[in-house]
């Protein structure tokens, strides 16, 4: 029970990476605030949590909006009486070569991936002051060698990074943690691909080597359960490859 009494707000937890997240800080005892487009996965996610004996709440979000952003943030503080973990894990993905990607899904990745991750830090700054995390969520297609397909999408998380590392810096000395996490995990979105270009997959398993594809709670969510606690208190400003060993973060 390493986050037992704190309260922890979890964006896209849904489904996926960030429903794994969700599940691994309430097993570890935070109260979680699950928020994301669909109210009917959320409500998956919660009633997980509480089949757990955890304490959980849904809060529809649009992270594009700021007035949702800001209304998320209220309702949760108001509903737990304060906030002491963030997670940015929603975003949508432009994948495609420069000249496939449009200037609507450009934006849309920008708009739900930095852009909201600056907002929504600012927001739970007032409340995160003293004894604060924050974990955003990075990729490692930047680091790759090829990155072919992948220049919008890590575009927009490398923005990610560098907003984090402001944070670590700017925030730290009012007792505010800030790293980013980069993973390889089994979301819906890389089981699709998966499934449709198998070769392709294993070619990528192989490349990593621990040799699978990492699980969102279990490999994922309890990595960011401990970067939330005080076992992890010195470590702040970090981006942090969670992918088996494949990407080498210079």
């Amino acid at each position: 029970m390493m986050l037992k009494d704190k309260v922890a707000l979890v964006t896209g937890a849904g489904q996926g990476v960030g429903q794994g997240i969700a599940l691994a800080l309430a097993a570890e005892g935070a109260r979680v605030a699950v928020t994301g487009r669909t109210e009917s996965k959320l409500e998956t996610t919660c009633e997980l949590i509480r089949e757990r004996g955890g304490d959980a709440l849904p809060v529809v979000c649009q992270v594009k909006d700021e007035a949702s952003l800001a209304n998320c943030v209220e309702a949760v503080v108001d509903h737990f009486g304060g906030l002491q973990i963030l997670v940015n894990n929603a975003q949508e993905v432009p994948l495609g070569e420069l000249h496939q990607v449009t200037d609507k899904a450009f934006i849309a990745g920008f708009e739900s991936g930095p852009l909201a991750t600056m907002r929504m830090m600012k927001l739970c700054y007032p409340h995160l002051k003293g004894d604060g995390c924050i974990i955003n969520l990075g990729s490692s297609s930047a680091k790759r060698w090829d990155i072919n397909g992948f220049g919008a999408y890590a575009a927009t998380k490398e923005a990610i990074r560098a907003l984090s590392r402001a944070a670590a810096c700017e925030w730290g000395p009012e007792g505010i943690r800030t790293n980013v996490i980069l993973p390889h995990a089994k979301s819906p979105g890389l089981e699709w691909w998966t499934r449709e270009y198998p070769e392709q997959a294993e070619e990528f398993i192989q490349s990593i080597p621990q040799r699978r594809i990492g699980e969102c709670e279990e490999d994922i969510g309890r990595f960011v359960a401990l970067l939330c606690s005080e076992g992890s208190c010195y470590i702040n400003g970090q981006s942090i490859a969670v992918d088996g060993g494949q990407s080498l973060i210079g």
